[in-house]
């Protein structure tokens, strides 16, 4: 699983991946922060207020987040910018990584928490993607896609699935960001059962 918007708008300038220990996925367990992790590492460098104005939340919530998230490693300061009032921060890595099969312990109980906030900051941003449609341009309308299938898969079905995407991802994110026009691209994957088909049996709930 990746959190939100895995690329950057300067991959130069920091690490490409991080695996998720236990502490910071706690730290990541909130998907407000989880957002503001993203505007990083999609707009580049920025500032408490710049990024409380682009969410549409308190500055002050904004810097707290801002400073949760560097305590746990995950953003730096950018060097040479800012003042003793305006402190400027950047993503030290392009992309979270957590995969729950081979987490145990109390890193798998954290990274309950994490897989929540990461639906929750994608709804989010779906969320905010649908309110910025009528002032999308033209040639972007035309390709933009809200999907929706209905499939009916096995737990290894869905795992086979989810590693041919991840190579299809992989594939664009090594071939593209060159061309002009190029803008930073959410692309969400989701693939859960419906909810209420897939409990536990009987007497282990």
């Amino acid at each position: 699983m990746t959190d939100p918007s895995a690329s950057s708008a300067d991959a130069d300038s920091f690490a490409r991946d991080i695996e998720l220990d236990t502490a910071a996925l706690r730290v990541l367990a909130h998907p407000l922060r989880l957002n503001v992790l993203s505007l990083l590492r999609e707009r580049g460098p920025s500032t408490a207020g710049r990024i409380a104005g682009e969410l549409g939340i308190n500055p002050g919530a904004a810097s707290y987040h801002l400073r949760r998230l560097a305590a746990g490693g995950l953003i730096v300061e950018e060097p040479g910018r800012g003042t003793g009032r305006e402190r400027w921060w950047r993503s030290a890595h392009r992309q979270s990584i957590h995969d729950p099969a081979a987490a145990s312990g109390a890193e798998r109980e954290a990274g309950l928490g994490y897989t929540h906030a990461v639906a929750l900051a994608a709804a989010d941003r779906l969320r905010r993607s649908a309110q910025e449609l009528p002032r999308i341009p033209g040639e972007w309308l035309d390709v933009i896609t809200y999907s929706d299938f209905l499939l009916r898969l096995t737990p290894a079905d869905v795992h086979r699935m989810r590693a041919e995407i991840f190579e299809v991802i992989e594939r664009y994110r090594a071939d593209g960001g060159e061309s002009e026009g190029a803008v930073p691209v959410a692309l969400q994957l989701q693939a859960f059962p419906v909810p209420g088909t897939a409990r536990p049996p009987a007497g282990d709930e």
